[in-house]
């Protein structure tokens, strides 16, 4: 088979797809293996009985139905859901944002696909420009996103360690610079893997950085405002026509619908909305019909606060107190969680790296995800992008409990086999 080199970068084993390929065949060959890997929501049933009464309500409608199955959308998306979505944020943030702002895609990853190569790349000036990720880890998805070699760079970030065996990461605003081969800058909020949430005078640094190179930040806010809100109380909701917020329908409880969310300046929303026709044709519209009407009528952010919001919260403690409880005099620091609802725990001197403890923990029965993949665009070697590891606490109390017992427990083992204890 002779492929192009789209063809030979796209077809090949990357960091996502090896991963997903992974995890699905890990959880097909052993279903008793502990799943804290992967960002699949959690199973909330209230959340859950919702959409299953507003799904069988769309399908008990004539109208509705032909609408849902019948009839390819415009370019840009749902009409309908976008005027709504426009309205909700500029009565709930002040945004001056009309349907014209707003793109709809299959899911965020497509979107992100579509909107990284209309800016990096080589240009007609034959200059090759950059996604410049201004703090480092980064989600895995990017990765191989970029039609182009070279495709990011990235700042390091500054780490700060805090009290109670705890760190966060901040923007490094002296290292950071913006070169003009820079694309655009982009930063999840909070962030995929390590739950940061970067605050708003950061923000505003970025927002600044972005006007002096005339590009545009983007705001990855798939855990964050506006919905599913999943993010440190004081961070405020942020956007200009200087950014771009990306957001998407799947931390809702919604993954299978793939539906993914562009909000930027109505030129930047338009080129986007061309281009995705181009690759996909037309948004798929089952995630928009689930949820006209319940911006309008709040339902929607009701059910953020009373149902999502504090199932994970109470998730995101129960882990916390596992790490502390089995981690003893280890040298293993949790990252600050800010939000989304992963732990990122740094296993400083990890005496092994983070990709052979994944398969150490897999063996021993429960998954998580290796940190190194995260790391992009930084270039150089780091020590410190071997040592981390991505733990999930989407799912049950059983499975956060004896997951994070049996790694901390191999942890135990690794620092014990690294300094030749027995």
């Amino acid at each position: 088979m002779r492929l192009s080199s789209f063809g030979e970068k796209f077809a090949a084993n990357s960091g996502i797809s090896g991963l997903m390929d992974d995890l699905g065949a890990a959880l097909s060959d052993d279903p008793t293996l502990l799943f804290m890997g992967g960002g699949n929501p959690g199973r909330i049933e209230s959340v859950e009985a919702t959409f299953a009464a507003r799904l069988t309500a769309l399908a008990s409608d004539r109208e509705r139905r032909h609408q849902l199955l019948g009839i390819y959308q415009e370019p840009q998306g749902d009409r309908v859901f976008r005027r709504e979505l426009a309205r909700f944020l500029t009565r709930e943030y002040g945004w001056s944002v009309g349907p014209e702002h707003i793109a709809l895609a299959n899911g965020s990853q497509s979107a992100f696909f579509v909107l990284y190569n209309l800016f990096a790349g080589r240009g007609s000036d034959g200059v090759e420009r950059q996604i410049h990720l201004p703090l480092c880890p980064e989600y895995v998805g990017y990765r191989d996103i970029g039609l182009s070699e070279n495709f990011f760079s990235a700042t390091r970030p500054r780490i700060e360690r805090l009290d109670g065996g705890q760190f966060k990461y901040h923007v490094d605003g002296e290292a950071l610079t913006v070169s003009s081969s820079a694309a655009a800058l982009c930063v999840s909020r909070p962030s995929n893997p390590t739950g940061n949430v970067i605050s708003d005078e950061e923000v505003a640094l970025l927002e600044a950085l972005a006007r002096a190179g005339d590009i545009p930040l983007i705001i990855d806010g798939a855990y964050g405002h506006p919905f599913p809100g999943l993010i440190e109380p004081s961070a405020s909701a942020s956007w200009s026509e200087q950014g771009i917020l990306m957001l998407s329908l799947s931390k809702l409880g919604l993954p299978g619908v793939r539906s993914g969310i562009v909000i930027a300046h109505p030129d930047i929303a338009q080129a986007f909305a061309r281009a995705n026709t181009v690759v996909s044709l037309a948004c798929g519209t089952l995630g928009p019909q689930l949820l006209r009407g319940m911006l309008d009528d709040g339902s929607l952010m009701a059910l953020c606060r009373q149902e999502i919001q504090p199932y994970y919260r109470e998730r995101q403690q129960l882990a916390v107190r596992a790490v502390e409880a089995g981690r003893g005099n280890l040298p293993v620091w949790i990252h600050r969680p800010e939000g989304a609802f992963f732990l990122w725990l740094w296993c400083e001197g990890l005496p092994i790296d983070s990709f052979t403890l994944y398969e150490r923990l897999k063996a021993r029965g429960v998954i998580v995800l290796p940190g190194n993949e995260f790391f992009i665009g930084t270039g150089e070697d780091w020590s410190h992008s071997r040592e981390c590891l991505r733990i999930s606490y989407a799912g049950d109390r059983e499975t956060i409990e004896a997951g994070i017992a049996l790694i901390m427990s191999e942890l135990h083992r690794c620092y014990a086999e690294g300094s030749g204890s027995t």
